[in-house]
């Protein structure tokens, strides 16, 4: 299995902006989190989260591509479960229908992430430390708030046994230890 030092070359080799490397250590923050709390294994999960969206700036303008370029460059390198769990979370392009834990964290971490920093982004000072857990249930119910944000995804916490308010404060946990890292 790839390490986390190679992985994040890797990531850095393939990922032109900032702000992707930002989303892609994000979610890896999540699902380790997750995994810990769900007794998987944290090494397996981050480096899956990590890795997701690997090929995002060789595929956005082809969603039907993407993923599955990440695959083949994963190959040999990730377990199974990580390469299935990445093309799951591409599942209207790839057919991998999300079935497993990692498959459908994948999803809901690669959702919140982006409504959880959503958030931080219009308190005051503009950071995590000031995003509290009530702040992230209600921007999730309104709407209107982060629009593009699939919330569907995010209710998949659901099939992993996580009412939606812990998800929600375990994400929110998981971004604040990194926040520094985010720039947030």
């Amino acid at each position: 299995m790839i390490t986390r030092p190679d992985a994040l070359v890797l990531l850095r080799e393939n990922l032109r902006t900032t702000n992707l490397v930002k989303h892609s250590l994000a979610v890896e923050a999540i699902l380790i989190a997750m995994a810990k709390r769900l007794h998987e294994d944290p090494d397996v999960w981050g480096l899956t989260g990590l890795l997701h969206d690997l090929d995002y700036d060789f595929t956005k303008d082809e969603p039907e591509k993407h993923s599955l370029m990440t695959v083949r460059m994963l190959e040999g390198l990730l377990p199974e479960e990580a390469i299935n769990a990445i093309k799951a979370h591409n599942y209207q392009f790839t057919a991998q229908i999300p079935m497993t834990y990692l498959d459908k964290s994948l999803i809901a971490a690669d959702a919140v992430s982006g409504l959880i920093i959503a958030a931080a982004l219009v308190m005051p000072s503009k950071t995590l430390a000031e995003v509290t857990p009530h702040t992230v249930i209600d921007k999730f119910k309104d709407k209107s708030f982060a629009a593009g944000c699939n919330r569907k995804r995010i209710e998949l916490c659901a099939d992993m046994e996580f009412e939606l308010p812990v998800f929600l404060e375990l994400s929110l946990n998981a971004l604040k230890g990194i926040a520094s890292t985010l720039g947030l």
